[in-house]
């Protein structure tokens, strides 16, 4: 049975007011040890008004839903996003669990469960189920979707733990999973394969950061064996550019996949991974390129109002409803 309503920091919503939903955004991108040790460019007051003034730009625009995948590994503390939300009372923001990691398991988990023997339960499992059912962080605020990532470093044995960890949480739960991916190395068949073993079908798993490239024979084929496409980096110029990146979703649109990708940005209101002299580097990478100049842009190219329709309504609130 497709689920009917979704939980936001705000609480549950129907599925059917997602509205115009950008799939791929963070509110903020931490490294909490580091910010604790070397403050400097961090004032909790500033960022959080700054985030509130930038997100309400964000709804008045249109958007009616983010769907943030910021989890532990990359500054996940959704009592400050609650606090921000409260705030844009008007924007729905879809919060996830899961770990976020390239290569090993984080400390904390090395020497627990399978990390000491295969034969011994998975602690995510069970700390993934909480956020799910109970709350985040000791809130009432519940993840709706699951995390996790894989990237060029491929299936190291800390990746495919986690992804093991995601795929069996999502089969007791029931809802979706984003991974990071690099398509280039077509990281997204090792994905098929371990949550497949896991028992999870590939329509209820999204291929983040799909639109890094521009290999349509290869997106057609995880298309075609039902994973969702994220074309979610417009504005990282600095990995592909404006132009491959709308060729791409024009291409997979005019091949008969307007169905199988969601559009996004993957911003930020701040993000401390990056010296902010290089974000100037990439003026396009904010809230606003999909809607202001990527939709235009498609357009112009032969995609139609209902396939950017399709992409940025119906596929978003189809994938949480489990369709």
């Amino acid at each position: 049975m497709a689920a009917t309503e979704i939980p936001t920091v705000r609480g549950p919503v129907p599925t059917t007011g997602l509205g115009t939903t950008l799939m791929h955004e963070h509110v903020f991108v931490l490294t909490p040890d580091s910010q604790v040790n070397w403050p400097g460019e961090w004032d909790e007051q500033e960022r959080v008004a700054d985030a509130v003034e930038r997100l309400r730009a964000l709804r008045d625009s249109g958007v009616h839903t983010i769907v943030d995948p910021t989890v532990d590994g990359l500054g996940r503390d959704v009592r400050r996003i609650a606090r921000v939300n409260e705030q844009v009372p008007d924007l729905n923001i879809v919060v996830a669990t899961g770990l976020y990691t390239y290569s090993d398991v984080p400390h904390f988990f090395a020497h627990r469960g399978r990390g000491v023997s295969p034969d011994l339960p998975e602690p995510m499992v069970e700390l993934f189920l909480g956020d799910i059912r109970e709350g985040i962080q000791g809130t009432d605020v519940r993840a709706a979707f699951l995390k996790c990532a894989i990237d060029h470093h491929g299936l190291t044995s800390g990746v495919e733990r986690i992804l093991r960890a995601v795929g069996e949480t999502h089969v007791e739960s029931g809802v979706p999973v984003m991974v990071h991916t690099h398509p280039r190395t077509q990281t997204g068949l090792d994905v098929e394969r371990v949550l497949g073993e896991e028992g999870v079908d590939p329509r209820r798993v999204q291929l983040a950061h799909s639109g890094d490239s521009t290999d349509a024979d290869h997106l057609s084929d995880l298309a075609d064996k039902g994973f969702l496409l994220g074309m979610d980096r417009f504005g990282v110029d600095a990995v592909l550019d404006f132009e491959a990146r709308v060729d791409i979703v024009v291409e997979m649109c005019r091949r008969g996949y307007a169905s199988s990708m969601v559009l996004s940005q993957d911003a930020s209101c701040y993000i401390d991974w990056l010296d902010p002299d290089l974000l100037a580097l990439m003026p396009n990478w904010h809230y606003h390129h999909v809607r202001d100049d990527v939709v235009p842009a498609l357009l112009e190219r032969g995609v139609t109002e209902d396939q950017v329709e399709r992409m940025l309504v119906d596929n978003p609130r189809e994938w949480f409803e489990g369709r």
